[in-house]
């Protein structure tokens, strides 16, 4: 029976089993497809929103804090005018003060400060008021920090949280998940929710000096504050639309943008192809006309920008236009006070300024809901592999046997990869598998590495079910190399040791002597200390392989993989890589999958696979004398004196 994946992803409660009975499951295909939507989000998903605040409880006292002192510094705001207004101007110049109109206490901290410093009253007015500017000033900043502050570690955790569940999903969600929708996730969307998180919080500061100055201004003068109300859902409804255009327009540049990004990483990865096959004009050509695309949305987001900010300017001169109309109107009738236009005129940017900031707070929000879908999504993603229940505790040192019994496995529904493969390896063989490509050699590699779920009761671990051990303890006690050995940026020590504590700087030097890689790591610049570039390009193929040897080694496992690990390799640094492989081998259970004659004659056995099938097995010798599959591959290479087919 042919085990396949997309029906046997079992997590959490699922991953229960009863005897035998793992891999026999009617749970249906995991829909892989939303991960590449794009999705639309919504204006507001409360639930979407609250989960994410649950990021921020830890760091619930600098919020309050922060609200606290968004709350004081927009009371503080509105309170300066007051000083120049209704004091300076109507009580200290005019002296024609209301008691009926509210000034919050301006006037009497004015003549505290005159006879307290002996000052004369415009004076102090003057003192108040760069008093309270100043005061809203430092406020405001103690503010903005305290928000980025808690916000900042708020999506740090979640973006540590995300990650840390990613690196745990399986192969078979990276085998169907492009690793860019990934990163966008991690990355983007992120940024995405500070912008949404900081900006609410600054919105908050908004709306409290635009009640403030509507109760204020309702005091002074009901009908000039209608009329400037008037002006309110114009403004809204006109930031609507804008916002509905805008929305658009950002979209095909974050599309267009994303083009560009994966035209320019397509072409600089693989720039040589480019070059040899004299593509630059044709690329140059596709790369322009996205440019053209991204330029187009540009140009257009600038001119509704213009547009709109041409609008907003010209409706702060029409209220303030109205104002003086109908304002200086009431002054000369003596129905109002000229402190109270002053107070007017500085107050209509406090009542419209809101409304400019809640429409932009919405194209954020409504990014901010996909983003967050898509965080979200990517965070319930339960697909894991099968982990037992009750596990086998491993002994301290494995005698190193491998055994497959009867293993059939797909990838999908559609194709079944394995067919009934059934093989043996005793403890301290060399065990080399040949065959065509797509033959399913790298498919066993991966299974025994246990990045898949297969059937119980078909590979076994000295005589230990496969699927009776931890994943975690199954990997630390096999080690692979593969072709394309993977570079990660630090040291070259820090690349042998790979973070694992069990192993010293000196055992990391003396795995790296074993495998002859001691020589060229000491003439690098900085010896074991030299820093590897990305994808380690400051080293040669075969240094990289030496480096990939060294790190098995101190590693130290029982069983060793070694996956086409002499391939893309001259000849002369061959020789050096195949004594480091005999003393990589020595003693070990090792499993090579190789195209090089040299590497497979000196097996113990060559098992021979085609179209995911055992055909043959045996020793070198008797697998020529016996004329098959393996005779032929052998005599192909041997005519061609290159890589076995």
């Amino acid at each position: 029976m042919t085990y396949n994946i997309d029906e046997n992803l079992m997590t959490g409660k699922d991953n229960k089993t009863n005897g035998n009975s793992f891999g026999a499951t009617d749970r249906k295909p995991r829909d892989y497809s939303v991960f590449d939507a794009e999705l639309s989000g919504q204006v507001f998903n409360l639930k979407l929103l609250l989960r994410l605040l649950g990021w921020l409880k830890p760091y619930l006292p600098i919020v309050i804090l922060g609200v606290v002192l968004i709350l004081t510094a927009a009371t503080v705001a509105v309170l300066a005018p007051l000083v120049v207004s209704l004091v300076a101007i109507d009580d200290i110049l005019f002296k024609k003060a209301s008691g009926e109109m509210p000034d919050f206490g301006m006037r009497d901290a004015v003549h505290w400060i005159e006879a307290f410093f002996s000052l004369e009253p415009l004076l102090a007015a003057c003192l108040l008021y760069a008093v309270l500017v100043i005061l809203a000033a430092v406020l405001s900043h103690y503010t903005r920090m305290c928000i980025a502050w808690s916000v900042l570690n708020a999506l740090r955790d979640l973006r540590r949280d995300l990650f840390a569940h990613i690196e745990r999903l399986p192969s078979t969600f990276f085998d169907r998940v492009a690793v860019g929708r990934v990163m966008t996730r991690i990355t983007n969307d992120i940024e995405v929710l500070l912008q949404l998180l900081g900006g609410f919080g600054m919105l908050l500061g908004e709306f409290v000096p635009f009640f403030i100055a509507i109760f204020i201004m309702l005091s002074i003068d009901v009908k000039l504050t209608g009329l400037l109300l008037l002006a309110v859902p114009v403004v809204g409804f006109v930031t609507y639309l804008f916002r509905q255009a805008t929305r658009r327009v950002y979209r095909g540049i974050r599309n267009s943008v994303s083009l560009l990004n994966q035209n320019l990483q397509e072409n600089l990865i693989g720039i040589q192809v480019v070059q040899l096959n004299r593509r630059e004009e044709r690329n140059l050509g596709e790369y322009i006309r996205i440019n053209k695309e991204n330029r187009r949305y540009e140009n257009l987001a600038i001119e509704l920008e213009t547009l709109y900010g041409a609008f907003m300017d010209s409706m702060g001169a029409v209220a303030l236009a109205v104002i003086v109309w109908f304002g200086g109107g009431a002054v000369v009738q003596d129905a109002i006070s000229l402190g109270s236009i002053v107070l007017f005129s500085q107050f209509a940017e406090m009542v419209f300024r809101p409304i400019v900031r809640l429409g932009e707070q919405y194209n954020v929000l409504f990014r901010a809901m996909a983003s967050g879908e898509r965080i979200f999504q990517a965070l319930d993603w339960d697909e894991n592999l099968h982990e037992p229940e009750n596990p086998f505790d491993l002994p301290e040192r494995l005698k190193g046997r491998v055994e497959f019994r009867h293993l059939s496995f797909g990838y999908n529904n559609e194709e079944t990869v394995l067919h009934d493969v059934s093989f043996e390896i005793n403890p301290g063989e060399k065990l080399a598998i040949v065959g065509p490509t797509g033959a399913g050699k790298s498919t066993i590699i991966r299974l025994l590495g246990r990045f898949y779920d297969f059937e119980r009761d078909r590979i076994f671990l000295d005589g230990i079910d496969l699927n009776d051990i931890r994943t975690r303890d199954v990997r630390r006690r096999i080690g692979v190399v593969l072709q394309d050995f993977h570079i990660f940026s630090g040291t070259v020590r820090d690349n042998i040791i790979l973070n694992n504590q069990s192993i010293s700087p000196d055992q990391a030097e003396e795995a790296a002597r074993l495998v002859n890689a001691d020589g060229f790591i000491r003439a690098l610049p900085q010896g074991y200390d030299t820093q590897l570039i990305e994808r380690g390009q400051n080293l040669s193929q075969g240094q990289r392989q030496l480096l990939a040897f060294a790190r098995v080694l101190a590693a130290d496992p029982e069983i060793l993989i070694l996956d086409e690990a002499t391939a893309s390799i001259d000849t002369e640094t061959e020789l050096v890589i195949q004594d480091a492989l005999r003393k990589l081998t020595a003693g070990r259970t090792s499993i090579l999958i190789a195209h090089r004659l040299q590497t497979i004659q000196e097996a113990d056995r060559i098992l021979v696979l085609q179209n995911g099938r055992v055909r043959e097995m045996g020793t070198h010798d008797e697998l020529i004398a016996k004329g098959g599959l393996y005779h032929t591959f052998h005599a192909l290479q041997f005519q061609s004196n290159g890589n076995l087919a």
